[in-house]
């Protein structure tokens, strides 16, 4: 083993991938949030290998992390792919980009109606301050929350087709 491959393997990196089974590497980054990534690291019976494909997957997670998670997937799927990691998806983490449209698209309609925030949080029997974090996309709600908040609003919740 060269002294670049060594010296570069014995970078430690904020990010940590571990080998779930044949397809599936997960990344936990710097942050905590956990991305999944099909990929076949697994399957290399060459621990060698195995070992410098998942760092090198560790440091295009911390060479790109960001948080905006949009432009952190982007990047990553560009990096790891000029890195010569072979992969064939990466999931958006726990979701972030969707809480933050869910909680715009929230106050939006709030808005539009003339429904002060603590009016709404209390309708929807909400605390307001998680009304708030919501909104902002920094809260993780729950269905049974968000069908309240929806139907205050004169919404429903439904699954529609991703725009792309």
């Amino acid at each position: 083993m060269n002294t670049e491959l060594k010296k570069f393997l014995a970078t430690e990196f904020k990010s940590k991938a571990i080998v779930i089974d044949d397809k599936i590497v997960e990344v936990f980054a710097p942050d905590g949030e956990i991305f999944s990534l099909l990929t076949r690291i697994g399957m290399y019976t060459n621990e060698e290998t195995r070992r410098y494909e998942l760092h090198l997957v560790e440091y295009v997670f911390d060479k790109n992390f960001s948080e905006d998670k949009e432009i952190m997937a982007n990047t990553i799927w560009r990096d790891l792919m000029l890195n010569g990691i072979t992969f064939m998806g990466l999931s958006s983490g726990d979701r972030q980009g969707e809480r933050t449209r869910i909680g715009n698209k929230i106050r939006e309609i709030r808005e539009v109606k003339g429904i002060e925030a603590k009016d709404l949080a209390k309708l929807a029997n909400v605390d307001a301050a998680n009304l708030s974090r919501i909104e902002k996309g920094k809260y993780s709600v729950g269905l049974d929350i968000l069908s309240r908040i929806a139907f205050v609003l004169g919404h429903q919740i439904d699954i529609v087709p991703t725009q792309m």
